[in-house]
């Protein structure tokens, strides 16, 4: 995989790839659009809103865009989630016997302050208390680091998710996967709402 920058932020329709594809149309057919708005509940106790449920599935997806070293023939990738239960359920419910490139999926839940060794990436939510110190060790240790919030990018995140016209989209800061050690498919950046370009 090599990183690439593109001259465009947005791409059309026909360039999205099919995992895109179905979370879109996930989106868009029979669910009500005011689910993705303010963090709002789901109707089902221990059913994740349609918007956790996008960002789990995504977050599934980037671990196939991302070059990450392999210590040994099919040695799992392991996600830590800090913050977001939810998502740590419905992301172990989505890989559970779904390999990646050929590696299973291990999820981790984290609170804040846990070390981050051995993880591949990071989702760290919105409700985490020290989001600024988990991504500064991500980066030390060359993990992945996806954030939800409105300066992710700007705090160190490499990717970022954004509510935009009521639908779950992500931005990328190639800066930050640089520092991290990182290389991202051009697949992925093709698809992606923003990329950052240049250092914050």
């Amino acid at each position: 995989m090599t990183t690439a920058t593109l001259s465009h932020n947005k791409v059309a329709a026909p360039a999205l790839p099919g995992w895109l594809v179905l979370l879109l149309a996930a989106l868009l057919a029979g669910f009500g659009l005011s689910c993705l708005a303010g963090g709002a509940q789901s109707a089902l106790p221990g059913v994740p809103t349609l918007e956790r449920s996008v960002k789990a599935a995504y977050l599934s997806k980037f671990l196939g865009y991302v070059d990450f070293a392999e210590p040994a023939p099919n040695a799992p990738l392991h996600v830590g989630v800090l913050a977001a239960d939810d998502i740590a359920a419905e992301l172990t419910r989505i890989t559970a016997g779904r390999p990646v490139n050929g590696r299973p999926v291990l999820v981790r839940r984290l609170r804040d302050g846990d070390a981050l060794d051995g993880l591949e990436m990071v989702f760290i939510g919105a409700d985490a208390t020290r989001p600024v110190q988990a991504l500064r060790n991500a980066a030390e240790k060359s993990v992945l680091s996806v954030t939800e919030m409105d300066n992710g990018l700007q705090q160190g995140a490499v990717i970022n998710f954004r509510l935009v016209d009521n639908r779950v989209r992500f931005e990328v800061s190639l800066p930050a996967a640089e520092k991290s050690g990182l290389r991202l498919s051009s697949r992925l950046l093709s698809v992606a709402y923003h990329i950052q370009k240049d250092k914050p």
